[in-house]
Parts: structure tokens; C-alpha cells; sequence
């Protein structure tokens, strides 16, 4: 119900995607005559499909792919389609491996048809739910010519609310692509789950879902869908709906009806892809995704996906952003800038050479620790220690969601800007407890000195260091805070520090 021109003029879309095989069956040459900008009445990107779409619907088009790739070139497309095979949802790995051989041969035989240079063409990658296949696939169309790739056959899987699938099929695919070019998602048409798709790096991806939920009489919103008769009230503002009441578009005939729809989803759609776009020019895009996933149970569960990921992700990620990082629990673990730090640490962090002595503290309520108003007591402890004492202690603080921050790294980015959300769940607390034990197992300290906080810690932290200075052999050192006791627990301390090298074990 809304046209090219509008699109652009009206709601701010630059590119739109129309099917070749559809114009074709029902206009033959008239849009060759006109010019496919013009008979489109749009000055935009225009990117064509194939009809591997209706392949999928229908089994056959009746069309060849020499065909459609000459029609396409003829319609002028400034991105246009091979005539691929989609790869079902339901169906065998024997029926899926074909689709691929058949989309690959398709692939290679296109380079000697087209006739064309100044069309961008998408090499679709398939496979479907079998991650060998797409990564066989992708592996395959990189080696050609293509200037953009597609994640082929993820409209099913959108559809039946499989996120968690869809996760994996565009990471595999991803994996084995040229970084360089884009990819896009087909059928991605619901602004709760764009978030996820361009975190996952989908640069484009389309659908026509605003108008088919229109036309069912549902109200779409960046946190989920809404039947028309089921609201009330409406929960936006865009032009449409901050002037009308549910119960008068209800009234409305039914032509009019789906319009005011289809123009109200087109507003949310634009105004989440502009809120992704500050979101990452913020440095906020995780954040934003995650709060989109709380929307619905299978998108948590495709964020949950995330962690067997996690490498790929952060070798790809910037490794400082204009903001700090919000952690709300251990579904911020994956993030790309926890993984970089833990990698990072183990990789090429080493104690200072004199260090002997392991002084561990936990995170304060300000950052950066070593000058929060909780270290100054430790700090003038540290101070009156011998010298030779002195030099061979080594502070750091065990910090979720980081796990061992060395003190001389603690105003390092992110270390000091960041959030977290206490208490703390159990796996973060894990993780940091395995952390820190890692960091000691993978050190040469001759003694380790906890200050614990039960109050935040339940002693998992305790016990997982307690473990491993018994494995290595080393005396372990545990005082719990109190405040209570805090001038007693300080003595204590300075006796335990205040050693000579010679007396540490």
C-alpha cells in the first residue's frame, strides 16, 4: 500500500528491494521501457531478487537463470540476484547438499553470462540449518567475484521464531567470507530482531513484513507485535498514532485500516534502525541488542548463542569506544570486550619480576579501584611496609565482569569504565573465580592474600583460590571484611605483608 516514492520521501528509505521474477511474469518489458527507477517512481539503491523465493514456495518459476540474470541487467538493478536454490527448512542434509551444489554450479556459470560491470551482484550463501553446508558454502562463493553476499533460506526459520538457529547459520557463514563484503539477511523484517542482525554483521537486509502484518491487523513496536483488537491504548508516538485511538482505527474500512498499519510499522522500522545507529556510533549496539532480547524468550536464547562465538566476535569488535560498558549479568560474559581482556591478559600480561606476594582485593563501589576511598587504608598499609617487603607485593582486585585486574592496568579502557549490576548472579561469580584461579595457576607468586567480601562474593572466589594455591603448593591467606572488625583485619594484614623476601616461602 505505500509506494516507492513515499518510502523515500516520507520515511526516509534510501534502497528498496523488488523481485525480478514478479515484474517479469506481470510486466515483461515495461519496466525496461520506462527504466526500472522511473516505472519505480524511486531515485534510490533498487536491489532486484532472483524469485529463489517463490522457488521455495512454489518448487519452480519457469524461468531459467540465464534469464533472469539478462532481465535484471536489462531492468537496470543497481543490485541484482542470482537465481539460486534456496535450501528449506525441513528438509534432508541429502536435499540440502544439493542446493548448494546447485547454487554454487549457478554461481560459476553466472560469470559467463553476465554482460554487465556496473551491477553489484549477490552470491546467496545456502545451506540452511546444516552449519558444514553453509560454511562449505560460504568458503565456495568467496572464492568468486561477488561483490555482496546473502544468507539464503532464513525466512522459515525467522518465521518459527528459531533465532537461536539463525545465529549460527549467520556467524558460520560470516566465518568464512571476505570481511570486506557485505552480507545480507533476507526476510528480516521485525525491528525487534534488527539488533541482532547487525550485531551479528548483516549490513542489509529487507522484507516485506510491515505490509503483510498490516494486512493481518497487527501493530508492530521494536519490543514485539500487538493485534489491533487487543490494544487499548497506543504505545507510540510516530505521526500516525499520536493523533487516533485504537478503538477509532478499528473503525476505519478495512482498506483504510491496513494503511494506517503499514504506515505505522514503516515509522518503527525507520526509528530502530536510527536508534541501531546512534546505538553504535555510542558504542551501545550490545547494550541495545540485549535489552531487544529480553523482549522474547527465543531471542534470549539466541544471545545465549553468542558464547560459542565469542573469539570470532571479538576479533571483530573496536577495542575502545567513545562510552564505558554496562554489565548486567552473565550474558554480558560474551561480551566482545570481556573476551579481548581475558585473551589479552593471559596472552601477554606478566606480574612485575619482583612481585612474590599476591595481594588480592575486591572491586570497590568507585573506579578506578586504586583510588577508591576503600583502597586508602590499604594503601597507607602498603606505604609503611618495608621496602624489600614492599617491592615483592603485587595488588590486584578481582572484579566481575573482568575477573583479575593487575592494579598497574586499572585505569586501562574498559577496566574503569564500566557498570555493573550487584548482586552479582552465580555464573558471574564462577567466571570470576575461575578467572582469577587461572591467573594464579599461570603465575609464579610464592604466596596469595585474599581480602574477602562474603557479602558480595558467597566465597566462591575463596574457595576456587583456596583450591589452587593447595594444587601449587603455595600458602594461601584469607581475610574476610567486616566492618566491624575493619581496624583488627588491618593489623593483621600488615603483619602478613610485612615480611622479608627471605621469609616468603
Amino acid at each position: 500500500p505505500i509506494s516507492p516514492k513515499r518510502l523515500k520521501e516520507e520515511f526516509g528509505f534510501e534502497a528498496v528491494i523488488t523481485n525480478a521474477y514478479i515484474l517479469w511474469k506481470r510486466y515483461k518489458d515495461k519496466p525496461m521501457e520506462q527504466g526500472l527507477h522511473s516505472f519505480l517512481s524511486f531515485d534510490g539503491a533498487v536491489m532486484t531478487d532472483s524469485g529463489a523465493y517463490q522457488i521455495l514456495v512454489y518448487g519452480n518459476v519457469g524461468v531459467s537463470q540465464k534469464e533472469i540474470i539478462n532481465y535484471q541487467e536489462r531492468l537496470g538493478s543497481d543490485i541484482a540476484t542470482i537465481l539460486d536454490i534456496p535450501t528449506g527448512w525441513k528438509i534432508t542434509k541429502n536435499q540440502a547438499t544439493e542446493t548448494v551444489k546447485e547454487t554454487l554450479r549457478r554461481a560459476k556459470s553466472f560469470f559467463e553470462n553476465k554482460k554487465r560491470d556496473d551491477i553489484l551482484w549477490v552470491g546467496p550463501v545456502q545451506g540452511g540449518r546444516y552449519l558444514d553446508l553453509v560454511a562449505q558454502s560460504a568458503v565456495e562463493m568467496s572464492k568468486l567475484p561477488f561483490q555482496i553476499h546473502a544468507l539464503g533460506s532464513p525466512t522459515e526459520i525467522m518465521e518459527s521464531y528459531r533465532f537461536d538457529v539463525l545465529v549460527e547459520m549467520i556467524l558460520t557463514a560470516k566465518m568464512h567470507l571476505p570481511v570486506e563484503r557485505p552480507l545480507h539477511l533476507f526476510g528480516a523484517g521485525h525491528p525487534v530482531m534488527f539488533s541482532l542482525a547487525v550485531a551479528l554483521g548483516c549490513d542489509l537486509f529487507d522484507s516485506a513484513a510491515y505490509a503483510l502484518y498490516a494486512r493481518e491487523n497487527r501493530y508492530m513496536t521494536e519490543n514485539g507485535t500487538w493485534r489491533l483488537s487487543e490494544l487499548d491504548y497506543f504505545p507510540c508516538q510516530c505521526p500516525k498514532c499520536s493523533g487516533n485511538k485504537p478503538k477509532d482505527v478499528r473503525a476505519q474500512p478495512a482498506k483504510e485500516r491496513e494503511v494506517f498499519l503499514a504506515e505505522h510499522n514503516l515509522h518503527v522500522c525507520q526509528a530502530e534502525l536510527n536508534r541501531i545507529k546512534q546505538a553504535i556510533r555510542d558504542g551501545r549496539l550490545w547494550e541495545h541488542m540485549e535489552m531487544r532480547a529480553r523482549s522474547h524468550p527465543a531471542l534470549l536464547s539466541a544471545l545465549k548463542k553468542l558464547k560459542n562465538y565469542e573469539n570470532f566476535i571479538e576479533k571483530q569488535s573496536p577495542i575502545v569506544k567513545r562510552s564505558g560498558l554496562f554489565f548486567f549479568d552473565s550474558y554480558d560474559l560474551s561480551r566482545p570486550e570481556v573476551v579481548h581482556y581475558r585473551n589479552r591478559l593471559q596472552e601477554y600480561y606478566l606480574p612485575p619480576k619482583s612481585a612474590l606476594v599476591l595481594l588480592l582485593l575486591p572491586q570497590t563501589s568507585s573506579k578506578p579501584f586504586h583510588k577508591a576511598r576503600e583502597f586508602k587504608k590499604i594503601k597507607e598499609i602498603l606505604k609503611e611496609l618495608n621496602s624489600e617487603s614492599r617491592r615483592t607485593v603485587h595488588v590486584c582486585f578481582y572484579a566481575a565482569p573482568f575477573g583479575v585486574i593487575p592494579i598497574e592496568l586499572d585505569e586501562v579502557y574498559p577496566l574503569s569504565q564500566h557498570e555493573t549490576a550487584l548482586p552479582l548472579d552465580k555464573e558471574s561469580m564462577d567466571y570470576v573465580a575461575e578467572q582469577v584461579a587461572n591467573y594464579v595457576k599461570r603465575s609464579k607468586y610464592r604466596e596469595v592474600v585474599l581480602l574477602h567480601d562474603p557479602q558480595n562474593w558467597n566465597g566462591i572466589v575463596k574457595k576456587a583460590l583456596r583450591k589452587m594455591c593447595l594444587l601449587k603448593q603455595i600458602p594461601f591467606e584469607n581475610l574476610n571484611l567486616d566492618v566491624k572488625r575493619q581496624k583488627a583485619i588491618l593489623t593483621r594484614l600488615e603483619i602478613i605483608l610485612d615480611k622479608k623476601p627471605s621469609e616468603q616461602s
